[in-house]
C-alpha cells in the first residue's frame, strides 16, 4: 500500500515535470529564439573541449539508447528474438558502463575546463551550474544503481522501474513499482526528473534544434544604444 507522499512523488510529480518540459520549451521558443543556443565557449578554450565534448556526447548517446531499450522494450520481446535474460544482463552492464565511463570522463573534463579557465567560467550562468550539477547526479546515481543493485545485486529493473516507465506513458503508473525499487534507482529517477524540469531554461534546448532557421531569420538584433536589456534567469552569471 503506497502512501499519499509516494503517490505524489511517483505519479503527480512526473506529470508536473512533463508539463513544465513541454510548456517550457514552447514558451522559450516563442520568447527567446535567439537564446536557443549552446552558448559556445570554444573561442575561449578548445583543447580540452575537443576531448571532453565528444566523449560526453558519445557517452550520452550510448546511455540514451540503452535506456530506450531497457525502459521501453519488455523482456518478453528480447526473449522472443532469442536473447536470454542472462546475456541481456551482461550486455546491459558492459555496454552501459562503457558509455557511462565516456560520459563521466567527458563531463569531468568539461567541468574542470569551465572551472579553471577564467574566461570560460566568466561565461557560465547560474542555470549552467544547475545543469552540470543535475547531470552529474543523474550519471552518478545511474552508475551506482547499475553497479550496486544490478551488477553486484540481484535487482531486475525491467520488472520494476521499466514497468513504471511504460505505465507512465499509458497514464496508469503504479507507484509501488518505484517504492519497491532500490534507493539508487529511486535517486536516479528523481534526479532525472529534476533535470527534465529545468531543461527548457538551459542550453540543453539545443538538443531539439537544427540550424535550418538561420537560413530565413535575420542575423542581426537591433537595439537602441542607450537601452539595457534585463538578463533572463538562465543568462545570469555566477552566484
Amino acid at each position: 500500500m503506497t502512501t499519499t507522499w509516494e503517490t505524489m512523488l511517483w505519479v503527480a510529480f512526473p506529470y508536473v515535470v512533463l508539463a513544465i518540459f513541454i510548456g517550457g520549451h514552447i514558451w522559450r521558443w516563442r520568447s527567446d529564439q535567439f537564446g536557443w543556443t549552446t552558448r559556445s565557449s570554444q573561442m575561449y578554450e578548445s583543447k580540452l573541449l575537443r576531448i571532453g565534448s565528444p566523449a560526453f556526447h558519445f557517452g550520452i548517446i550510448g546511455i540514451f539508447f540503452g535506456h530506450v531499450v531497457g525502459l521501453g522494450v519488455p523482456n518478453t520481446w528480447t526473449r522472443a528474438i532469442g536473447l536470454s535474460d542472462h546475456w541481456y544482463h551482461i550486455m546491459a552492464i558492459t555496454i552501459g558502463l562503457a558509455a557511462a565511463v565516456a560520459c563521466v570522463g567527458g563531463l569531468i573534463l568539461l567541468i574542470y575546463r569551465r572551472r579553471t579557465n577564467r574566461r570560460v567560467f566568466g561565461a557560465t550562468t547560474v542555470m549552467d551550474k544547475a545543469m552540470y550539477l543535475f547531470l552529474a547526479l543523474v550519471i552518478v546515481f545511474g552508475v551506482l544503481a547499475t553497479v550496486v543493485h544490478t551488477a553486484i545485486g540481484t535487482y531486475d529493473y525491467r520488472e520494476g522501474v521499466s514497468l513504471w516507465f511504460r505505465e507512465f506513458w499509458s497514464f496508469q503508473p503504479d507507484p509501488a513499482h518505484m517504492t519497491s525499487a532500490p534507493v539508487f534507482f529511486q535517486l536516479h529517477v528523481i534526479s532525472a526528473l529534476l533535470i527534465f524540469a529545468i531543461w527548457p531554461f538551459t542550453r540543453l534546448v539545443h538538443v531539439f534544434s537544427a540550424p535550418i532557421g538561420y537560413l530565413t531569420r535575420p542575423y542581426i538584433v537591433y537595439r537602441s544604444r542607450g537601452a539595457q536589456r534585463e538578463r533572463r534567469g538562465w543568462e545570469k552569471v555566477g552566484f
